[in-house]
Parts: structure tokens; C-alpha cells; sequence
């Protein structure tokens, strides 16, 4: 089974489910990425991203409101798969301008994408979101464990 497929069968144990969350932060295309204004109006939108093994980098126009409100808050909820094996990440989120992007990280997100956002619009920018909750399960029957990282250390 790949991470792209939904699951079925038992429960899987954490630490399955922790290498097959990796393997979906690897290889997913996109993430549902969750924000919400000041006020709490919720704003919910698919985004490419990558992740170089510690944090999810994303791009986005700062002028949309997703951009705004990773400026505001420093905060995201990331969903990766589908509703049979979700990967949900809480987030702490910090805007990264073109001139200030760490070597590498550019061209990382361009080859995985197939889109360099640095070659886009100028109110292109990047977030870095670092994990600080994530939790995956696939079924009712994974719920009891599906917390794998809490304040941004893994318990698996």
C-alpha cells in the first residue's frame, strides 16, 4: 500500500502510521491548508507544498487572505490525504520573503511542483510551518493514538 491509497483493514500501529504520515509529507502533491482571520472567519484552500523533513514549506500570495493570516496569526492546520487517512498537522507559520529563503529551498519546492513560485508574481512569498501537533488515523478504529506529535516532539 502506498500513501496515496485510502486504507482498509485493522488499526495500524503508531509506529506504521507514523512512517506512512512521512511518506504522504514526502509524496503528497498538495496540503488543505486551514486559516482564520482576526475575527475567526475561516478561510480553507489547497496549496503545493514540500517538506524537507522538519517543515512544511508552502507559497502564496501575502495579499490573499491565507497569506494574511499566516502573517497575523503564525498559525495553520494542514490536512494531507483523504478522510480514510488523514494526516493533520497543527502549525506555528512564518512568512519567508524571496531574498530571504534558505539555499536550497527554492529549488526544492520548484522540482517537486513543477511551479517556482519566485518566477511568479511578485506578492508570491513562502511559509515555513513548523509542526507542533500531528495526528493521523484512517478509521474510527485508529482514533485511541492517533496523536504522534504534541509541542513538536514525536511520541512514537
Amino acid at each position: 500500500m502506498t500513501a496515496a491509497e485510502p486504507r482498509s483493514g485493522g488499526p495500524r500501529t503508531p509506529r506504521q502510521r507514523k512512517r506512512e504520515a512521512l511518506e504522504r509529507l514526502a509524496q503528497d502533491a498538495d496540503a488543505w491548508v486551514a486559516t482564520a482571520d482576526a475575527g475567526g472567519e475561516p478561510c480553507l484552500v489547497p496549496l503545493a507544498f514540500w517538506w524537507d523533513g522538519e517543515a512544511v514549506w508552502l507559497a502564496t500570495r501575502d495579499t490573499n487572505p491565507t497569506g494574511r493570516n499566516l502573517c497575523d496569526s503564525g498559525r495553520a492546520r494542514l490536512s494531507f490525504g483523504h478522510t480514510r487517512d488523514v494526516v493533520l498537522v497543527h502549525g506555528t507559520a512564518r512568512m519567508v520573503t524571496r531574498e530571504e529563503l534558505p539555499a536550497g529551498v527554492g529549488d526544492a519546492f520548484a522540482a517537486k511542483d513543477g511551479w517556482d513560485p519566485r518566477e511568479d508574481h511578485p506578492s508570491y512569498v513562502f511559509f515555513q510551518v513548523v509542526p507542533r501537533l500531528l495526528q493521523a488515523w484512517g478509521t474510527a478504529a485508529e482514533m485511541k493514538g492517533r496523536t504522534l506529535m504534541r509541542d513538536g516532539e514525536w511520541l512514537v
